[in-house]
């Protein structure tokens, strides 16, 4: 029995550890080589711990562990000029590139006056200007290629103008608008464009110190607090949650599906 993905080869950024990882071994399970990219390294300002390099290998094994191959470079989506080099390292080295999962990004909760220059700077930096970066360097594998399938990690908040995420809700609408306009632009090279929108996720930056701005935010100003509540009764979903619909963006499944926002939100974005 094949896998959905078969003889695909996947390029993830943000693959170290949370959703980005279990994307790489949800692909790799259903027959995909990954080139995985991470930063594995703090960005000031970010209130849960950074990946590792550790934490990179240990995505290395667990996809090698289901029998597939993965590459990994340690970079910074930032450095367009970097992320070409892993990208056209990492084709060469698997003879192709057929899927992008854009899912690298940080946020940092605060109220809307305690967000400084910095802080609002490098999110939309690494979360909308690294996105397209990472689309920037690998669409043209993907033309050559003869078409593929890109998925951009957008949220809820890129739906939505969640409160005490301001530089955030900027950056992930910024993302579902760059999703939007690159599915139309490189429809005609047979590449569908898509974006992913969660609600909250069990991972790092999605709760504990990751969410600590949020819960201050709404002590402070509890009447919008009800704008996180999920109309499904659970208070953050799982990452394979995401996984799952990322593999069937990725897959032949999807092969008319473009320009969709996809939620995985549990009713929040239209709650």
């Amino acid at each position: 029995m094949t896998g959905r993905v078969q003889g695909k080869v996947a390029l993830i950024t943000g693959a170290a550890r949370g959703q980005g990882r279990s994307h790489a071994v949800r692909l790799a399970e259903e027959g995909a080589d990954v080139i995985l990219v991470d930063v594995c390294a703090p960005i000031p300002g970010v209130g849960y711990a950074p990946a590792t390099p550790e934490d990179l290998a240990e995505t290395v094994r667990l996809v090698e562990k289901t029998g597939r191959r993965a590459l990994r470079f340690q970079l910074d989506i930032r450095d367009l000029d970097a992320l070409r080099d892993a990208v056209e390292r990492g084709a060469g080295e698997f003879g192709r590139l057929d899927v992008v999962v854009a899912n690298a990004g940080i946020c940092i909760p605060a109220q809307w006056q305690d967000v400084t220059p910095q802080v609002f700077r490098d999110t939309v930096d690494v979360n909308l200007v690294g996105t397209w970066n990472t689309v920037m360097a690998a669409a043209p594998h993907l033309v050559r290629g003869g078409g593929g399938s890109i998925i951009l990690t957008s949220s809820v908040a890129g739906l939505k103008g969640l409160p005490f995420l301001v530089p955030y809700v900027a950056s992930k609408h910024g993302v579902t608008g760059l999703a939007r306009a690159f599915a139309h632009e490189l429809a005609k090279d047979g590449i569908r464009v898509n974006s992913v929108h969660p609600t909250g996720v069990d991972t790092p930056m999605g709760t504990g110190d990751g969410s600590g701005g949020i819960e201050q935010g709404i002590a402070a100003n509890p009447r919008v607090g009800a704008m996180f509540t999920n109309s499904l009764p659970i208070d953050v979903t799982e990452a394979i949650d995401i996984s799952n619909a990322v593999l069937f963006l990725a897959s032949d499944e999807s092969r008319h599906v473009t320009a969709l926002a996809l939620t995985v939100d549990a009713g929040n974005s239209q709650y």
